[in-house]
Formats: C-alpha cells, structure tokens, sequence
C-alpha cells in the first residue's frame, strides 16, 4: 500500500526523533518508542489504498471514506454529509467527471463535525465540478482535530470521476451537493469508501 506525500514530513520527523531517542538510551528510549509509534499511525493515517472506481457517467462516486451523518434537501441539490474518524482513510476523490468551475478556501472555526454548525463556520475548501449532468459541489471541512484541508485542483482543471483531489489532515467531514433528479443509493449510518462506493445514479 502507498502513502499519500503529504504524510512524509508527519513520518519522517518522528521517526527520526524516535531513533535518536532510542539510541541515546537510558531514560530516553520510553519517549522515543512513543514517537516510533507515533510514526506508524501517520503512516497508517496517510495510507493511499488503490480503488476500483467504477467508469459509468451515470454514477455519482463517494469522494471520502467515512460514514453518512445526514442526507438533507437544501433547494435543487441533496447535500450528503459524510463523517472521517482519524481512521479513515483520508484522501478525497472527484466524485464525477468533469469540469472544476471554481474553487474557494473559506477561512473559519474547528467545530467538531458533529456539531450542526459545522458544515457552515468551520474552515473548508468549496469544489465545484461541472460535466454534461449538472454541477457538483465537494466541501472538505476541517474539525476539531483536523486543523488543515488541502486540495490538489484549481479552476478549469478537467477531472476524471475517483481523481485524487484534496487531503484533510487528521479527521473531520465531507459533503457533496447532487442534483436532486440523481436517485439516492445510500442511507444515515452507512459507511462509505472513496472512488468505489455509488452514492447516486441519474
């Protein structure tokens, strides 16, 4: 399994604090298996799973590993709202093809993504994908942990549905506005897998 390159510094330094703690011995070599530890949860945290992204333009493809929170209509679209544990795999994917019309960063608070508010005030960057079906927006908003959302794309790029377009650092939450005549595949409570799992079908 890879690992995402954002992970390196949050691996490497650790581990190289973790060595030379471990080599000065004594007293020190309890700190430094913390930070040995510590660098294998980054590398499990940062891992890059392959996925087997489905090729059918109908689809409307999860962009984040995690579990749905809420489904709710908000005027044309359906927002689905899905939850990241720190064990989540943490790499956002494009969940159609197409086009990225804008892309906003939106300065805020680190509510935790459980609180109402959250999908509103706390910081995110806002991805709208344009293609032939409609416009889809890709909110990463960050949370108590997560102090940093990243994304990879700007304006104009042309996405191929289960791109890699973002990473959020250390838990948080994921919408995706939809068209509201896509049919809804999933429910409140299901888990959700990145480039793989159907959220809905035009």
């Amino acid at each position: 399994m890879s690992i995402a390159k954002a992970g390196f510094p949050f691996i490497i330094i650790p581990l190289i604090i973790g060595v030379i703690l471990l080599f000065l011995g004594g007293g020190w070599k309890y700190p430094g298996a913390f930070f040995i530890l510590l660098c294998f949860f980054c590398c499990y945290f940062f891992r890059d799973p392959k996925r087997n992204v489905p090729h059918d333009e109908k689809l409307v493809i999860s962009p984040a590993d995690g579990r749905i929170m809420e489904i709710i209509k908000e005027g044309d679209t359906n927002v689905i709202r899905i939850f990241l544990s720190v064990f989540n795999v943490h790499l956002q994917r494009s969940p159609v093809s197409g086009k990225v019309v804008s892309m906003d960063y939106k300065p805020g608070k680190f509510l935790p993504a459980m609180d109402k508010a959250a999908h509103m005030e706390n910081e995110q960057n806002i991805i709208k994908i344009r293609n032939a079906n409609g416009e889809y927006t890709v909110k990463q908003i960050a949370g108590i942990l997560a102090r940093r959302v990243v994304s990879w794309v700007k304006k104009n790029d042309e996405l191929k549905m289960g791109q890699q377009i973002g990473l959020i650092k250390f838990g948080s939450q994921v919408d995706i506005s939809i068209p509201v005549s896509a049919r809804i595949k999933v429910k409140e409570g299901d888990k959700v897998t990145g480039g793989e799992t159907v959220l809905s079908e035009l």
